[in-house]
């Protein structure tokens, strides 16, 4: 079993003075972190404590529980992995809405009463939105080719992600989501599955499918559905990453139109976000891959980089990443760890915005240049301005569901990025606070209201939307 960082150990302490104090130097020798102390039982000879300890690697917890066997007056009573305890059962189910009490509620929820409504809907499928969970109800679907940054881990290992998303979907917008994990992995066996199982869901949100498979999928499942369908690596990267974006340029007082912005990545990721920032007004935009700068001079084969090799790098530049971002006032990184350094960080333009959000480990680690950079952000809850999409995908889904939209478009995505950005007032924005926290209660309506108003506007919303509070469902 892989272990991950985050421990609790559980002590049975001599209750005596300095005991305690011994133990938290031995943590502190190991490399241990300390985080929560907690008193579970207390005698007048012994004292129980559940101490909370974050590892700096996973092979230092073996020596860590050894060095403290070894202390006189300490017994370890045992040791769990927090991550793993959080994760027992696994972290959503399903609750009635209607509780069934007795033979009328039964005879209305289930058989005879249901009938009536399964013939209302043969008749009239758009009041699936109302009678059924269809309204309220998103399916999170992957293949597990592309889990966080952990690669093909298949369609178990990525289930406690899709859990984990589904979490974050009912917390922060009340949207009903369901993991959907395919033991598939070709595109059309994938997108056929999806249109298998699409009339229960108001909106499919795509995840963790590898690049290029993905814009196939995606592209082909919005032609044919008229639900919303949402590759969040994608989109929901570039709403969060061009939100940061606005608020950054507020911080360091420069413009869209006039900026050079260098970007590290062209998987999902990075043409979403290209394509956003070309919609947000950027002129100058150059992406690399590991090739270096992708130019229309030597077109890629792959079709989503020769995309890009058609809409950016106006001025042909051709070049490493360490040779492109001279002059250049953003760095975008959707990457991989370490791919710059100080120096190249000095050869950008005055007060540079780097957004190196590779993750875990970003293109540069801000502490290297905390004092020549305008304004950081990463894809880190350890640094400011962490670009979470999180952010972005409640709250579109959100709104996309209160208006019962067809699709989610490019106006939806930049409004819901406008919206975002809006969160953070003049009087709060700062170099390290450009982007709202993912507990923010604001976050989610004011996305939902923006992501309506474009469906709206764009001629994509079923019906005008009745609203959101933050914690009501109203169909």
């Amino acid at each position: 079993m892989v272990m991950s960082l985050n421990i609790t150990i559980r002590l049975r302490l001599a209750n005596r003075p300095g005991t305690l104090a011994r133990v938290l130097n031995v943590i502190a020798r190991e490399g241990g972190s300390l985080g929560a102390i907690d008193l579970v039982t207390a005698t007048p000879s012994y004292i129980t404590r559940d101490l909370m300890i974050r590892l700096r690697e996973r092979g230092h917890l073996e020596e860590l529980v050894q060095a403290l066997q070894n202390m006189p007056d300490v017994q370890v009573i045992h040791v769990a992995d927090r991550v793993f305890t959080r994760h027992l059962g696994g972290k959503i189910e399903i609750i009635p809405r209607r509780r069934i009490e007795n033979w009328e509620d039964l005879s209305l929820v289930y058989t005879p009463g249901v009938a009536v409504i399964s013939e209302t809907l043969a008749q009239e499928p758009e009041m699936a939105y109302k009678l059924t969970m269809k309204g309220n109800t998103v399916a999170i679907v992957t293949d597990g080719s592309a889990v966080l940054g952990l690669g093909n881990l298949g369609p178990t290992g990525a289930l406690p992600v899709m859990e984990g998303k589904a979490v974050l979907f009912k917390q922060f917008a009340n949207v009903d989501a369901v993991p959907i994990c395919l033991d598939v992995h070709e595109p059309q066996q994938i997108i056929d599955a999806v249109l298998a199982l699409a009339p229960a869901f108001g909106g499919i949100n795509l995840e963790d499918i590898a690049a290029p498979k993905c814009f196939e999928i995606e592209e082909k499942l919005s032609q044919l559905l008229d639900i919303p369908v949402f590759h969040d690596d994608q989109h929901g990267t570039a709403i969060v990453t061009v939100a940061g974006l606005i608020n950054a340029l507020r911080v360091v007082g420069k413009t869209m139109d006039s900026i050079k912005v260098v970007m590290s990545g062209a998987g999902a990721a990075g043409v979403a976000i290209a394509k956003m920032l070309l919609r947000a007004g950027v002129r100058n935009l150059i992406v690399c891959d590991r090739k270096g700068a992708i130019s229309r001079n030597n077109l890629p084969k792959d079709s989503s980089k020769a995309w890009i090799a058609e809409h950016t790098n106006p001025e042909g530049i051709q070049g490493s990443l360490k040779e492109v971002i001279a002059g250049a006032d953003v760095f975008i990184g959707v990457s991989g760890p370490g791919l710059l350094n100080r120096e190249d960080i000095l050869k950008m333009s005055k007060k540079p915005v780097v957004f190196a959000l590779a993750n875990p480990d970003p293109e540069i680690q801000p502490e290297e240049i905390y004092d020549i950079a305008g304004v950081i952000a990463t894809g880190r809850s350890d640094y400011a301005n962490q670009i979470n999409n999180a952010l972005a995908f409640p709250g579109v889904f959100r709104g996309a569901l209160n208006c019962h939209a067809r699709t989610i478009n490019d106006e939806m995505c930049l409004a819901a990025a406008y919206a975002l950005a809006g969160i953070i007032t003049s009087d709060q924005l700062t170099a390290e606070n450009i982007i709202p926290s993912v507990f923010n209660e604001e976050v989610a309506p004011a996305v939902a209201r923006a992501v309506e108003e474009a469906a709206e506007r764009t001629g994509v919303a079923r019906k005008v939307a009745a609203g959101f509070d933050g914690e009501v469902f109203k169909p």
